[in-house]
């Protein structure tokens, strides 16, 4: 990977486990080139299904919290605009790039991007452990979170996760493992 790759750190909160049927409530990103964030921005999305009370518990958002939020569909330009020329990086990235995939689908747009998912990065780079979950790594590495199951609050995890991960291995052995 080169140095000047321009990456995408993105997560989402969600109503639920299924791309197909549950929808986002929460999105957030933060595009990183250079050693330095270029752009940071977040936004609660109206996911227009009723959030289950699990869910608003593990995650602090509530069906009143996104009432006014707006739409997917008027989020789309930017998350797109956000992303392009970027590889998309997620902590489970099939779970977090499916999502968004599918409500672009639901818009009728075909959006693909190239992706690295951290926890994978975690399994290359530290065989040595048993679990690579986002708290893993936290406690780990150490890092200091602000809102955890938060979309920003975990976009700052991952991002302190790879910027760690890459000051531990060498630069031939960091850019194997992505």
């Amino acid at each position: 990977m080169k140095n000047t790759m321009r990456l995408a750190f993105i997560d989402i909160e969600t109503t639920g486990a299924r791309a197909t049927g549950d929808r986002i409530t929460e999105v957030a990103i933060k595009v990183w080139e250079s050693g330095r964030v270029l752009e940071a921005w977040q936004s609660l999305i109206n996911p227009e299904v009723n959030i289950p009370k699990f869910i608003q518990s593990l995650t602090g958002i509530s069906n009143e919290t996104v009432r006014h939020a707006p739409l997917f569909s008027e989020l789309a330009e930017k998350i797109d605009n956000l992303t392009k020329d970027c590889l998309f990086v997620a902590h489970n990235a099939r779970f977090d790039y499916g999502f968004l995939k599918s409500e672009f689908r639901r818009l009728d747009i075909t959006w693909n991007r190239r992706v690295l998912c951290t926890v994978k990065l975690a399994k290359a780079l530290y065989p040595q452990h048993k679990r690579h979950g986002l708290d893993a790594l936290i406690v780990r590495h150490e890092i200091v979170v602000g809102e955890r199951h938060r979309a920003m609050g975990d976009v700052d995890a991952m991002l302190d996760f790879y910027l760690i991960a890459k000051k531990e291995h060498s630069e031939n052995d960091f850019n194997t493992a992505i």
